[in-house]
């Protein structure tokens, strides 16, 4: 799980042009911020997004109970989410009123290459660059259509997500 911050501010990427030509990018500079929230299960692919207006620790608990709600989460069915440290992760108040079945695995400082999650974030991006938006309701459209479009990509997300080195889905039975 990860977040990832997309905004009124152009992403840039580079672009073929004819030899001789140079190009002119449109650009409003409005430092106005969604938020989107991703969930990855690298040996699946499956994937799971919320776009928020910000990040903090109510917000992030919210979005943590749907999951479980969303994924039958419990003590039957019991799921390791691995994550950064970001302040609302570490959290006391998150850390305390966790649901039953859901384990948070916390990443070492400043190691964002080893987060699946991560890699989401290029081809969520791919829609926006090198556009500009008028306001973040637009945005929001076009980030909603894509996160719709990475769930029906699974085999893309899991080429890019499932690390040869990261754990393998393990089941135990108790007696």
């Amino acid at each position: 799980m990860d977040e990832h911050r997309l905004g009124l501010k152009p992403i840039y990427r580079r672009i073929w042009a004819e030899k001789g030509f140079n190009l002119t990018a449109k650009i409003k500079w409005k430092y106005q911020w969604l938020w989107v929230y991703g969930f990855v299960h690298p040996q699946s692919g499956e994937t799971y997004f919320w776009i928020l207006p910000k990040v903090n620790i109510r917000l992030f608990k919210r979005v943590l109970n749907d999951f479980v709600r969303q994924f039958n989460i419990s003590k039957n069915n019991q799921v390791i989410l691995v994550l950064d440290r970001a302040g609302w992760h570490v959290s006391k108040t998150i850390q305390e009123n966790l649901p039953e079945g859901l384990h948070l695995e916390f990443l070492p400082p400043y190691s964002p290459e080893l987060q699946p999650a991560e890699r989401l974030w290029p081809i969520l991006d791919e829609p926006l660059a090198n556009k500009s938006f008028e306001n973040l309701e637009q945005l929001e459209d076009v980030i909603y259509s894509r996160c719709r479009s990475i769930l029906f990509q699974p085999d893309l997300v899991k080429r890019l997500t499932n690390y040869h080195w990261f754990p393998q889905t393990c089941s135990f039975i108790y007696e």
